[in-house]
């Protein structure tokens, strides 16, 4: 079950990341050049959002939590912690961000290429939406570099306090050298 827990959270890692690419990509590369291709341009990304980016962040989100409860050693990693609360702030900033921000821009952008006067909601909706695009994927790759390098985040003292004690369980026994069973 931890196997399974663990590739689920990979795969919808991976499907998070490559979302938001995807996402990029269509505002980079998509046609805009009317009102028409650039409502198709959102309709595309807002089923990006819809169909990827959110069922993906849902997936990485419930199997992590999982995987703490049903590894109890996870509960006791501060790793495990920063990766959980990364997690949520991730599905808050999907949802309520970059996920109602495709769903909006689609709609508005319908609106403008069907001929209703509305350019100026448009841009204004839009006008951070490199940021937050640039903000989720720094915290999504940030979550998969924490869970790939799992740093110990032990406070200072108690860094300190198991320092000499390293040293003492490293250091050999005796001077004399071991010889080998002839």
């Amino acid at each position: 079950m931890r196997k399974t827990l663990k590739i689920l959270h990979t795969l919808a890692a991976c499907g998070l990341i490559g979302g938001l690419g995807c996402y990029m990509i269509l505002l980079v590369i998509a046609p805009q050049e009317t009102p028409a291709a650039y409502a198709d341009m959102r309709q595309s990304i807002a089923a990006v959002s819809s169909y990827v980016l959110v069922p993906s962040l849902g997936v990485a989100l419930v199997s992590g939590l999982l995987s703490m409860a049903m590894h109890p050693p996870f509960l006791d990693k501060r790793w495990a912690w920063l990766k959980a609360v990364m997690g949520f702030i991730l599905f808050k900033s999907v949802l309520m961000v970059i996920d109602a921000r495709a769903d909006h821009a689609a709609a508005i952008s319908q609106e403008v290429a069907d001929g209703a006067p509305v350019a100026e909601t448009l841009d204004t909706a839009l006008a951070s939406e490199w940021y937050a695009l640039g903000i989720v994927m720094a915290l999504s790759v940030a979550n998969v570099v924490v869970g790939i390098w799992r740093p110990r985040l032990a406070r200072r003292e108690q860094a300190r306090a198991a320092e000499p004690l390293a040293r003492t369980e490293t250091a050999p026994l005796s001077n004399e050298r071991t010889r080998p069973a002839a």
